[in-house]
C-alpha cells in the first residue's frame, strides 16, 4: 500500500494567463511585506507598488487589505496537492497528518497568515476553506479505515478534537509541536472508542 495518497477535495477555480500573473505578485508581495512589518501597517497601496501592479487594479479586485489577506492566508495554509498519509492503520495515518499539520502551521510566516486570516474577519462565517479542506482530507483517511473495518471517530470530531486546537493554540501563541498533535489524536481516537463501546452496551 502507498504511504501516502493526494487528497480528493475539488480545487480551486484559479486564475488564468495575466489575472494569474496579477495574483502571484500580489500574493508575493503580501508575503514578503508580511515577514517586514506588522499587518495593521500594511496597505493595499503598498503591496501593488511592491507587486509592481497598478493599484487600482488591487483595489479593484480586493477591495481592502483584509479580504486580500484572508485570501492569501487560505491558500498558504490549504495548499493544493496535500498529501494524506496512508499507513494502512488510522491512528498512524492521523498521527502522521496532525503532525505535518503541527509543523507547517508553526513556521513564522503560516503563523503571520492564521493571525492575518483570524483577524481580518470580525463576524461569524458559514463556512472556512481551511477547515472544510482539512475536512476533508480526514474523511479520506477515516473512510479507508473503515472500508477496513477499523473504529473509528467522525470527521466532526477530527476537526473539533485535532484541528481546532493546533490552529487555537498557534493563534493565540500557546506552544505545539507533533507530540502535542499526536496526544490530540490519541484522546479523539479514545473518546471515539469509548462512544462505540456505549452505543453497543445500549443494544
Amino acid at each position: 500500500m502507498s504511504p501516502s495518497t493526494s487528497a480528493t477535495s475539488t480545487p480551486v477555480r484559479r486564475p488564468g494567463g495575466r489575472s494569474a500573473r496579477v495574483q502571484e505578485a500580489v500574493h508575493t508581495a503580501l508575503g514578503r511585506l508580511m515577514g517586514e512589518t506588522t499587518r495593521d501597517k500594511i496597505t493595499l497601496r503598498q503591496v501593488a507598488e511592491r507587486a509592481g501592479v497598478n493599484p487600482t487594479s488591487v483595489y479593484r479586485r480586493w477591495g481592502d487589505i483584509d479580504t486580500l489577506m484572508e485570501e492569501v492566508a487560505v491558500a498558504a495554509l490549504t495548499r493544493d496537492g496535500d498529501v494524506i498519509p496512508d499507513h494502512g492503520d488510522l491512528t498512524a495515518d492521523l498521527n502522521d497528518w496532525a503532525g505535518i499539520i503541527a509543523e507547517d502551521i508553526t513556521r513564522p510566516q503560516r503563523v503571520r497568515y492564521l493571525r492575518a486570516m483570524v483577524s481580518a474577519r470580525d463576524l461569524q462565517v458559514d463556512n472556512c476553506p481551511c477547515m472544510d479542506i482539512r475536512q476533508q482530507q480526514a474523511e479520506l483517511m477515516i473512510n479507508r479505515a473503515i472500508e477496513r473495518g477499523e473504529p473509528a471517530p467522525t470527521s466532526q470530531q477530527v476537526l473539533d478534537h485535532v484541528v481546532s486546537p493546533l490552529y487555537h493554540r498557534v493563534t493565540f501563541g500557546l506552544p505545539v509541536d507533533r507530540d502535542y498533535a499526536v496526544r490530540l489524536v490519541s484522546d479523539v481516537r479514545a473518546m471515539a472508542s469509548a462512544l462505540t463501546n456505549a452505543g453497543r452496551r445500549e443494544h
